[in-house]
């Protein structure tokens, strides 16, 4: 079973997800919070695989509670739910350790979906979505200065993967292309996060788009 908090200072929001994911078999919305520091309660509380996390909220917003989750041992897979794709909060919430975003007009059967694909550890984020938030940086020539120097530490087959991650594969599509096995891409992928010092495969992917690994 999937289970789920629910974050949104909007209680209709709340109760318009938690009746979508209630009708899935495998998943279990086990809380729902209006706030940040809630949210980090109800983590604490239930240990929840997957956290739908509003970003603008009053008080501790979704980006501080993002980066306390992550400081929590074992935490959950967080997803920034946000209005718009290329919003500049999203950009930061997925720099904090997010495992990507949903916009909540996500069609029901998608977000479903999204969920599960989250709690098995994967990116929640298109390569056109990274694509844009990227550009939308300000910051971003500097960044792509930091990725390249980061990205020049990598082996040339950790290279390779990092660029597959750019792309949204996952273990197995990765396998797949470059003719490896799945044992063998999760030992690539994790000793690449240290390398790196990213967080997660979402926060490796963005990087791949700074510094350029990604074919457009």
């Amino acid at each position: 079973m999937i289970t789920v908090v629910v974050v949104d200072d909007e209680p209709m929001v709340c109760a318009h997800l938690r009746t979508i994911l209630g009708s899935a078999d495998d998943i279990e919305v086990v809380a729902q919070a209006q706030d940040g520091a809630e949210a980090v309660e109800m983590v604490v509380r239930h240990r929840p695989r997957v956290v739908l996390m509003d970003l603008r909220m009053p008080g501790v917003d979704g980006l501080t509670a993002i980066e306390r989750i992550g400081e929590l041992p074992d935490p959950p897979a967080v997803v920034a739910l946000t209005t718009f794709d290329a919003d500049t909060y999203v950009i930061r919430a997925l720099r904090a350790g997010a495992a990507g975003f949903l916009v909540k007009s996500t069609p029901p059967e998608d977000l479903i979906g999204l969920v599960r694909v989250a709690a098995d550890g994967h990116t929640v984020l298109s390569p056109s979505a990274a694509r844009r938030l990227v550009a939308a940086g300000a910051d971003g020539a500097q960044r792509g200065e930091d990725a390249r120097r980061r990205a020049a530490s990598l082996t040339d087959r950790e290279t390779e993967v990092l660029a597959c991650l750019g792309e949204g594969l996952s273990n197995a599509d990765i396998a797949k292309r470059l003719h490896l096995s799945e044992a063998t891409v999760k030992s690539y992928v994790s000793r690449m996060l240290v390398k790196l010092g990213c967080a997660n495969r979402t926060q490796a992917g963005l990087l791949a788009h700074e510094a350029g690994l990604v074919r457009h």
